[in-house]
C-alpha cells in the first residue's frame, strides 16, 4: 500500500521553504510599514466582487469568507458605496511551529461608484455563508421601458 501525504514542500524543495518564509516575512514587514496590519495580504485588501442587474435592481456580491457580520461596515457617500471590514485572526501562536500558513487575516475595503438612479436610502445587505449581497433598487424613472420603433 502506498501512503501519500500532501506536503506543501516536498523533500527536494525543503531548502527553498526557508527562503519563501523569509520573503513572506519581508513583504509583511514592508506592508506593515506603509499602514497595513499584521498578516495582511493583497487578496484580502480587495475581495472578489460580482455586480449584476436583475429586474429593477442592481446587486453586488462580495466574497468575504471567515468574516463575522459585525465586522462589516457598509456606507454610501457621494454616490460611492464603500464596503470595509476585517478578518480577525483567532489562532493561538504560543508553542506552535507552523509549517504552512495560507489563511489570511486583516482589513479589506472595496468602493464602487453607484449610478444616480439608485435609491440609496433603500439599499439592503445580507450576509450568508461568506457572501455579502448588497441589493440596490432603482428609482422609478430609471426602470427600463420598451418602445417599438417603426422602420421605414
Amino acid at each position: 500500500m502506498i501512503v501519500r501525504r500532501r506536503n506543501a514542500f516536498p523533500e527536494t524543495l525543503r531548502p527553498f521553504e526557508e527562503i519563501q518564509m523569509e520573503m513572506d516575512r519581508l513583504f509583511n514587514d514592508a506592508f506593515r510599514e506603509i499602514g497595513f496590519g499584521k498578516d495582511t495580504d493583497l487578496s484580502m485588501l480587495a475581495p472578489d466582487v460580482d455586480i449584476y442587474e436583475k429586474d429593477d435592481r442592481l446587486f453586488a456580491e462580495i466574497e468575504i469568507p471567515g468574516i463575522d457580520k459585525k465586522d462589516i461596515d457598509i456606507s454610501i457617500e457621494d454616490h460611492v458605496l464603500t464596503i470595509k471590514g476585517e478578518k480577525k485572526s483567532e489562532r493561538e501562536d504560543k508553542g506552535r511551529n507552523y509549517h504552512v500558513v495560507e489563511r489570511r487575516y486583516g482589513r479589506f475595503q472595496r468602493a464602487f461608484r453607484i449610478p444616480e438612479y439608485i435609491k440609496a436610502e433603500e439599499i439592503k445587505a445580507k450576509f450568508d455563508n461568506g457572501i455579502l449581497t448588497v441589493e440596490m433598487p432603482k428609482k422609478e424613472e430609471a426602470k427600463k421601458s420598451s418602445i417599438k420603433v417603426k422602420v421605414d
